[in-house]
């Protein structure tokens, strides 16, 4: 009866190759998955359009804002506008946030998307078969990816717009009660609309159609909720998800709003209902 060697198989010359080092793991998935997003050109461009994006608009705001404050100087009109300033000073400067996050989601969906278009994902899953494995890698590794440039992104739009509020006396100083919560809940929320979008990349496995679900959702759901009537609102505003997730860096007003890490958790919840129908098509799909 035959039997099946183990030995390394020889090259030519005698030279043999090195012994296999066993089942792929998670560790090994990671790299792969942080390969294929570095070795990506449209990952850095996609990443500086965010950051150009959030602050650009930012510093544009908070200039408006400051003119607007020193055209009105020594009136009373200025110093009811410069104290509203103020009280808006962080939300100012993180307004960018409302069209970054339009940004973030392109990138989450073709995070999973584009292996798909490409047929990638075919050889992905003959390297790792293990579906849940690969799937929870993508989402780490861009889910970290998009912390460390959301973070960033936040960090960078509120000094800069600071910058610009104080030469009129209007800024507000990173101490200040809630602003740290707000600039590092810039960037939380940055995160997780990639990988909400990630998620709907996942269920629907088209880069267009992902992209436009992901922004009507975050968007066009967030502006057609302005025309609803008044007695509705009261009761659906706050479950928008734009403005769920925006309550931990924008202050908004009225009693129907969620408290800030609250409305956040409702946003993460969007976010997980929509990881969890990807990895459970994911795992029983062909690919």
């Amino acid at each position: 009866m035959a039997t099946t060697s183990t030995a390394p198989a020889l090259l030519a010359g005698g030279a043999s190759l090195p012994a296999s080092a066993g089942r792929a793991g998670f560790g090994g998935a990671l790299r792969s998955e942080f390969t294929k997003i570095r070795s990506v050109r449209s990952t850095y461009w996609t990443l500086l359009a965010l950051v150009l994006v959030c602050i650009g608009i930012g510093v544009l705001f908070s200039f408006g804002e400051a003119s607007h404050v020193q055209s009105l100087a020594g009136t009373r009109a200025g110093s009811q506008e410069a104290a509203n300033a103020r009280s808006h000073a962080v939300a100012l400067s993180l307004f960018g946030l409302l069209f970054g996050q339009l940004v973030i989601a392109v990138l989450g969906a073709l995070t999973i998307t584009s292996e798909y278009s490409t047929g990638m994902i075919r050889t992905s899953l003959t390297t790792m078969p293990r579906r849940g494995t690969v799937f929870a890698a993508k989402a780490i590794v861009f889910g970290a990816v998009a912390l460390v440039t959301g973070l960033v992104t936040s960090f960078g739009s509120f000094f800069a717009g600071q910058a610009i509020l104080a030469t009129q006396n209007v800024g507000a100083s990173i101490g200040q009660p809630g602003a740290l919560r707000a600039v590092i809940g810039g960037g939380l929320f940055l995160t997780v609309c990639g990988l909400l979008s990630l998620g709907i990349g996942a269920v629907l496995r088209h880069t267009a159609g992902a992209i436009t679900a992901a922004i009507g959702l975050l968007f066009v759901l967030f502006v057609l909720s302005g025309f609803l009537p008044s007695n509705w609102a009261a009761d659906v505003d706050k479950w928008i998800p734009f403005n769920a997730g925006g309550a931990i860096w924008e202050q908004f007003s009225g009693q129907n709003m969620f408290h800030p890490w609250t409305g956040f958790a409702v946003f993460c919840g969007y976010a997980a209902v929509a990881l969890i129908g990807g990895l459970v098509l994911f795992r029983k799909r062909d690919a």
